[in-house]
């Protein structure tokens, strides 16, 4: 064993015993490298405000008349349903970002650091979870100057919030696993067009269920994407609230339950 060997154990070694507080710590230093990432990458931060923002406008005023009557109308049944699409679609990005510091081997160097070993995942999920805030904050921006309003206020704004970014980090850690798993980044993104993009669109995110054939709307109404939209717009326009909001976190749980730990497991076996 050689000198620089001793070094390394020696330095790895207190990592593995770092308490709670010193590992939020590092995980908070670690989310806003992530987050800073932004000023040198800025394109990033163009995928989380003009595509969301576009897909408002093109469905309000394309689709708006042909499906609801009137662009404001659609407007207030479509917008919950987009918040909803766009929160899945970004989940994407922590599996993409993980997989690139995997294969460029930025993980191994900050796990080889004197920090608690999981606060390097922590940290991207964490700095993905502001991102989603940023998008979701943006799109009810737009959907406001655009004539969207709230129908039970603040409260219901800070619920909708609350329950679509604990979805977001449940449904998370299926990225998470995918971008462990695959060997290129684009990989991550190819498996979210595959299967988030037919899952929204077969939802009532952009269409009302009854508008749509008698053997798909048995699908629809189960789908989780359907009854988390349900739940948005119960929050921020009004309707049920109650049977919507806990099915949406029974689902939030099982998604974590069943893949946080096969994502783990595969992290550790990768690194």
């Amino acid at each position: 064993m050689t000198a620089d060997t001793v070094t390394a154990d020696t330095r790895l070694a207190p990592a593995r015993r770092l308490g709670v507080v010193a590992g939020l710590r590092h995980t908070l230093t670690l989310a806003w490298r992530s987050l800073v990432q932004i000023k040198h990458n800025p394109m990033e931060l163009l995928d989380l405000s003009i595509q969301p923002v576009m897909f408002v406008l093109l469905f309000t005023y394309v689709f708006g008349t042909a499906i609801s009557g009137s662009p404001g109308e659609y407007l207030t049944f479509a917008l919950p349903g987009i918040i909803v699409q766009n929160a899945l679609f970004a989940t994407m990005t922590t599996g993409f970002g993980l997989n690139n510091d995997l294969t460029k081997g930025v993980f191994d160097r900050l796990r080889a650091l004197p920090i608690a070993r999981w606060s390097p995942l922590a940290g991207r999920i964490l700095a993905d979870t502001v991102k989603q805030a940023w998008s979701v904050s943006l799109l009810i921006g737009v959907g406001a100057i655009l004539g969207f309003r709230l129908g039970n206020g603040l409260l219901g704004l800070l619920g909708a919030f609350v329950l679509l970014l604990g979805f977001s980090l449940a449904a998370a850690w299926i990225s998470v696993l995918v971008g462990v798993l695959v060997s290129e980044p684009d990989k991550v993104q190819i498996f979210g067009f595959m299967v988030i993009f037919p899952l929204t669109f077969t939802s009532n995110v952009f269409v009302p269920t009854d508008r749509m054939p008698g053997w798909l709307q048995h699908w629809v109404e189960v789908n989780p994407v359907t009854i988390l939209a349900d739940a948005l717009r119960g929050l921020l326009v009004g309707g049920p609230v109650v049977g919507p909001v806990v099915q949406s976190m029974l689902w939030a749980v099982a998604l974590a339950a069943v893949f946080a730990p096969l994502a783990v497991r595969a992290l550790r076996r990768r690194v």
